[in-house]
């Protein structure tokens, strides 16, 4: 089977900017040329073309999935490196999804600060974004705006 970018791009749902910035990347393989200098797909890109995009959704970095792949490549290589590597990831969510929370419980404490409708200049959130400090001391921002 050989296939040109577009339906590439429509069998896998990546677009076509994306898919050539993975073979520059070098995480595809280059394609075979048509007479024409038509860019030629097979199921292999197909199937590559794929892993990369779960490996993305699942947010993982280009340079991960630049391993992943290295692995896959390397089906009889012991796959440790690549727990490792998951356990990483999903090490770097957990900070992240922390962070949110965190975020979270500042947007609800400053939403607070202000119940029902009133004039802006007595709004309690207005109030509340302005006495933050954060954007003056970014050495302690994150104590200052705990509170």
């Amino acid at each position: 089977m050989s296939i040109r970018i577009g339906e590439l791009a429509k069998r896998t749902r990546c677009p076509i900017v994306t898919i050539r910035y993975y073979e520059t990347e070098d995480l595809l393989p280059p394609p075979t040329r048509s007479r024409g200098n038509y860019r030629l797909y097979d199921d292999a890109h197909v199937e590559r073309l794929q892993f990369i995009r779960h490996c993305r959704s699942l947010d993982m970095t280009l340079t991960e999935v630049r391993k992943l792949l290295s692995y896959r490549d390397t089906p009889m290589q012991d796959c440790g490196e690549v727990n490792t590597l998951l356990d990483k990831h999903i090490g770097q969510v957990e900070v992240r999804v922390e962070a949110l929370l965190q975020l979270k419980r500042n947007l609800l404490a400053l939403r607070e600060k202000c119940s029902g409708t009133r004039a802006a200049a007595s709004c309690g959130i207005l109030q509340g974004l302005s006495d933050c400090a954060c954007h003056a001391a970014p050495e302690n921002s994150a104590e200052i705006c705990k509170a």
